[in-house]
């Protein structure tokens, strides 16, 4: 129902798709996790690199969906096989969260503790710097790589960019930290990482779990459209990373590490 000018009148409409995913670790149980279906193995990838459960491709051995799952979940539940490391941070990992289902915006809300969510990585590379008319662009330029929110208006995206601005690759989904963990998982099954001469850039505002994101894989600079949250900056500056907020025309904010920009 299409509701104009004070009259009413059927109509058909398109929305995205959310839907649930398990994902289950050597064939444990480990999260429940809202999203928009495709790039399902990336997103676990992406997803269990945040966790620090796996720390590179070669702690990940298989990423399959599970044939064993209930009578119409075949696609949408993933089974990870991890090796070497992984395995042992697996057990702690699952002793340090609960097991909940992880909605679109959740992020890393699984974990017990905030203290639990510090990264094991220190600091994040990076010596070099980039107009601030690049950083501007950086909005038109992801857009225009965004079909399904052109018809549904209903999702995030995430984009990477490497030192000239040209995209790399970029992802959408009904949460923005799932469209980062998309590119992240992406990436990081292609061996790529980390992404040190490469940013990154994110519809919505701008949380923690974000920053956490980017530290893990190695990205030195991260904008957004939207505010960022205290704590977000905080950890920003810790770890080394740019963070740019309020990207819209030819204005921008940085919360930390300004010296990027020129």
């Amino acid at each position: 129902m299409v509701v104009r000018r004070g009259s009413a009148a059927p109509d058909a409409d398109r929305v995205a798709v959310e839907e649930p995913m398990e994902v289950r670790v050597n064939g444990a149980p480990f999260a429940v996790i809202m999203r928009t279906p495709g790039a399902d193995r990336d997103l676990a990838a992406g997803f269990l690199l945040a966790e620090d459960v796996v720390r590179g491709v070669d702690e990940i051995g298989a990423i399959d969906y599970c044939a064993d799952a209930e009578a119409g979940a075949e696609r949408n539940t993933v089974n990870v096989t991890v090796l070497g490391g992984a395995v042992d941070r697996l057990g702690q990992r699952l002793s340090d969260r609960r097991h909940v289902t992880m909605t679109a915006s959740c992020g890393l809300c699984g974990r017990r503790t905030i203290e639990s969510l510090r990264s094991r990585v220190a600091t994040v590379r990076g010596d070099w710097t980039v107009p601030g008319a690049l950083v501007s662009g950086l909005p038109d330029r992801l857009r225009s790589a965004q079909p399904v929110f052109s018809t549904t208006g209903g999702l995030h995206a995430a984009g990477l960019f490497d030192l000239s601005g040209a995209l790399v690759m970029s992802a959408e989904d009904v949460g923005r930290h799932n469209a980062v963990d998309k590119i992240t998982g992406r990436t990081l099954l292609s061996g790529l990482h980390p992404l040190d001469r490469h940013l990154l850039f994110v519809s919505g505002r701008t949380s923690f779990e974000l920053v956490q994101k980017a530290l893990v894989a190695g990205l030195p600079l991260l904008a957004a459209v939207s505010a960022p949250s205290s704590l977000a900056i905080d950890l920003a500056v810790e770890a080394g990373i740019t963070l740019c907020r309020f990207v819209r025309g030819d204005t921008f904010n940085i919360y930390a590490h300004p010296a990027r920009v020129v």
